[in-house]
């Protein structure tokens, strides 16, 4: 149902000058019942001059009469032939023009770690066109050598919550065709919360998995040559001319 403008103004102006319930008056401005109370009794919008809502071409005398006789009758904004039309715009996200020129760096970021993102998801999470993402995906794009991933809620031109929401349907996605993710692709397809979550990925690599518990068997033992006492390296023999000294020393 549509609403008038200056919602709190108008329901001030309605308690002021007619007798329409609490309850009527919240249906038509979109408020609680109660702050059309706190209104009467001077808590609620203290200081909010009234707008007449007849005035200005939203209500006519008419519709508040027929409300204050019938307490179950709802009130109706008045039709306007100018406001016809005026549905919200579909397009691509507004980027303001201080981010503009962050933007290809955000869909490098999105191409390199999210893969699995369409170019429509990734139009909307940064307000861009499909030709401009498939350059970057093609890397013909003219800036392409200057380029850093940088990631979008990073530079503000989305929010986590959207992210996550994007790849979570991406995800969704690709296993109802029955793809094969890798565990990468599987912790890139999860939300931030998640992530933090799984368990950490092992440090040891595959190739030598065991050796942390390797010993050697009894005939290794013996095939095994002797550890040598680092000292013994320094207790060397005597030479011949050193021993004759010594005789004639002793003599």
């Amino acid at each position: 149902m549509a609403k008038p403008l200056m919602a709190k103004a108008t329901a001030v102006w309605l308690v002021d000058n007619t007798t329409i319930s609490f309850k009527q008056i919240a249906d038509f401005v979109g408020m609680h019942e109660l702050e059309i109370q706190g209104i009467a009794d001077g808590d609620v919008a203290v200081g909010v001059k009234g707008f007449d809502p007849i005035a200005n071409n939203q209500l006519t005398q008419e519709e508040i009469d027929k409300a204050e006789k019938d307490p179950l009758h709802k009130l109706k904004l008045k039709f306007n032939p100018a406001a016809a039309g005026e549905e919200k715009r579909r397009g691509p996200r507004y980027t303001p023009l201080s981010k503009r020129q962050d933007r290809p760096n955000a869909i490098l970021w999105l191409v390199k770690f999210h893969p699995e993102l369409s170019d429509g998801q990734i139009a909307k999470l940064v307000g861009t066109t499909k030709p401009t993402i498939q350059s970057i995906r093609e890397r013909t794009h003219w800036n392409i050598a200057n380029m850093q991933p940088i990631d979008p809620v990073a530079l503000g031109l989305c929010k986590q919550s959207e992210l996550d929401a994007a790849v979570q349907k991406a995800a969704a996605k690709k296993a109802a065709e029955g793809g094969v993710m890798s565990d990468d692709e599987r912790r890139k397809l999860v939300s931030t919360e998640q992530s933090l979550e799984m368990d950490a990925a092992p440090k040891i690599p595959t190739a030598i998995e065991g050796l942390e518990t390797f010993s050697l068997s009894d005939d290794d033992e013996k095939d095994a040559e002797p550890i040598v006492d680092a000292d013994s390296f320094f207790n060397l023999p005597k030479g011949g001319a050193e021993e004759d000294e010594e005789d004639d020393l002793r003599s």
